[in-house]
């Protein structure tokens, strides 16, 4: 017999990525953000007082995951300005030392970090969502986010002063 989430998973699987995909108009995306979708249903579902159809909580859930992806993709990822801090110019010997440098710097100041703090940075490059990074460390989506927002402003601010970066 199955559990009541795989009931509803089973029940609306399909709608919800019909929703997405009409949204988006990419199978790939629609298809995560379904399983995203799924995943804030099973985290929340406790708190679902059940005064909507279920078909319509999980439509809002799927509404909020594709805005959350737009205002995600609207703002440039620490990632990105990290990628291209480290990206040399001119390619060569001299740029692969001076880029190897930078970066031995960059692991040293992870490392002089608390070891929460390097574990939640090091997943967020590795590409996990705040989401899963809060599961994992045992803490709030919302610390994961603050945590490592912190964490690169101190990494980003010690190579500044040291001259290695510059606004």
């Amino acid at each position: 017999m199955a559990s009541p989430l795989e009931e509803l998973f089973n029940a609306f699987h399909r709608d919800v990525y019909t929703y997405l995909f009409s949204l988006c108009r990419d199978a790939a995306l629609a298809e995560d953000l379904t399983g995203e979708t799924f995943l804030e249903a099973v985290r929340s579902f406790p708190a679902f007082r059940g005064e909507a159809d279920c078909k319509t909580w999980l439509f809002t859930l799927a509404r909020r995951r594709w805005f959350a992806w737009l205002k995600k993709k609207k703002r440039r990822p620490e990632t990105e300005a990290l990628s291209e801090f480290l990206e040399c110019g001119e390619p060569g010997p001299a740029a692969r030392a001076d880029a190897a440098e930078l970066f031995a710097r960059v692991r040293a100041l992870l490392a002089a970090e608390p070891a929460r703090s390097q574990k939640i940075t090091s997943m967020r490059l590795e590409g996990y969502s705040f989401y899963e990074i809060g599961l994992a460390c045992g803490v709030s989506e919302a610390s994961a986010r603050v945590i490592d927002f912190r964490v690169k402003k101190r990494i980003r601010a010690a190579l500044e002063q040291e001259g290695y970066y510059e606004r």
